[in-house]
């Protein structure tokens, strides 16, 4: 089975159908190299039927991307597997990436069909794109929902007819972790030919367990896992590929590894984020404001002291600025010298009390305490002591 998981990007594609975060070509290209830099063994471009816009889009990346596989959305309908084959014809490296929902709730809601038909249209949709090229990846929509013994039967089906992933999307991100790891495992286990395909995760955020979901996936056996820079994607969002890559490298002990370059996940957040103009939460995991901001007085005396005590990530390890000791009301004296001294103050302890006494009437007033206010508080010190003196 291996111990690569692959890294399949979808933020050009899922992460853009947030409203307010379309894409033009241009940007498009642009953010898809920088991806492909980062280390991304799959680019989901775009769904090229979808408008001409980004069928336009999905061409260029194709024309562009030398390493990464670029891959096209389609329906299990003939003719968007064959926009997305002409769509992707230049690709050094191309994937169609088409399917269908497998749960009862859209069989019958959706589709009013039935199972018996549902395996049947999986399977010529995957012999349709195989005309065009040997990598396909199936998505079985709803998978999350899906009975487990007929979403076997519908995988097993769809590798029989040429798919080399397949893809088990926690559509409405409804299952919880163990949920999700079992359905995994029970295709491992239960589906005759799987040792022909990737198992891929593709985890929505509605619960707020995507990240849970696709490490849990992972470690029941998949080898991909579909994610977007900052979580972006419909409704609450996707997995956030910061999020799986961190966890995977923080927790050698299971055995996993990707090829990200975590070094840049800092950089190309904050230029999603401003390409996207979709700002990135202050507590988001690893690329948030605040993932290495500490304010509390217990934390910053034992971050002061190693910063291993508060810190499981170097912010350098993902690129980020650095850390940051916040000073609020809640912040005790050695958090205040630490930041004092980092402005040129030198104080004893007896100096830091006098201060502190100080600090802690502007604190109550105000909700961080910056630059302005500490060098006021130093000139306060000083007055005091030449008071003092006289």
């Amino acid at each position: 089975m291996g111990n690569k998981v692959h890294i399949f990007d979808t933020t050009l594609r899922d992460g853009e159908q947030v409203p307010g975060c379309k894409l033009n070509t241009s940007e498009k290209v642009n953010l898809a190299l920088r991806l492909e830099a980062l280390g991304v063994d799959i680019i989901e471009a775009g769904f090229p039927v979808s408008s001409p816009g980004d069928f336009q889009s999905v061409t260029a990346i194709s024309k562009v991307i030398k390493d990464a596989v670029v891959c096209g959305l389609s329906r299990a309908v003939e003719r968007d597997i064959e926009v997305a084959a002409e769509a992707l014809k230049y690709a050094h490296r191309p994937r169609i990436h088409t399917g269908l929902g497998t749960s009862d709730s859209h069989i019958k809601y959706k589709f009013n069909s039935d199972r018996a038909t549902i395996l049947q249209w999986a399977a010529q949709c995957v012999q349709t794109a195989r005309k065009y090229t040997d990598d396909i990846e199936f998505y079985a929509e709803d998978a999350g929902r899906t009975d487990n013994e007929f979403l076997a039967r519908v995988i097993e089906t769809v590798i029989k007819a040429g798919a080399t992933v397949v893809n088990i999307p926690d559509t409405t991100g409804y299952c919880l972790p163990h949920q999700y790891g079992e359905k995994i495992a029970y295709l491992v286990n239960n589906v005759p030919n799987i040792d022909k395909a990737i198992i891929s995760c593709h985890c929505h955020n509605d619960l707020g367990m995507a990240t849970a979901n696709s490490i849990a996936g992972v470690i029941s056996g998949a080898r991909q896992i579909e994610c977007t820079i900052n979580g972006l994607g419909e409704r609450a969002g996707n997995t956030s590929l910061e999020e799986v890559v961190m966890v995977i490298r923080q927790h050698p002990d299971l055995g996993f590894k990707t090829r990200i370059d975590t070094t840049q996940l800092y950089s190309l957040s904050q230029d999603v984020s401003d390409i996207m103009r979709m700002p990135v939460q202050a507590n988001k995991a690893i690329v948030g404001a605040n993932a290495f901001a500490h304010s509390s007085g217990i934390h910053q005396d034992g971050f002061l002291k190693n910063a291993s005590t508060y810190e499981i990530i170097r912010p350098d390890e993902v690129g980020a600025p650095g850390s940051k000791i916040v000073l609020t009301a809640r912040s005790g004296r050695s958090a205040l010298a630490f930041r004092l001294q980092q402005l040129g103050y030198q104080y004893d302890r007896n100096d830091i009390d006098f201060i502190y006494e100080q600090f802690l009437k502007v604190a109550d007033s105000v909700k961080e305490v910056g630059e302005a206010e500490l060098r006021q508080l130093a000139g306060f010190h000083a007055n005091a002591f030449k008071t003092q003196a006289i």
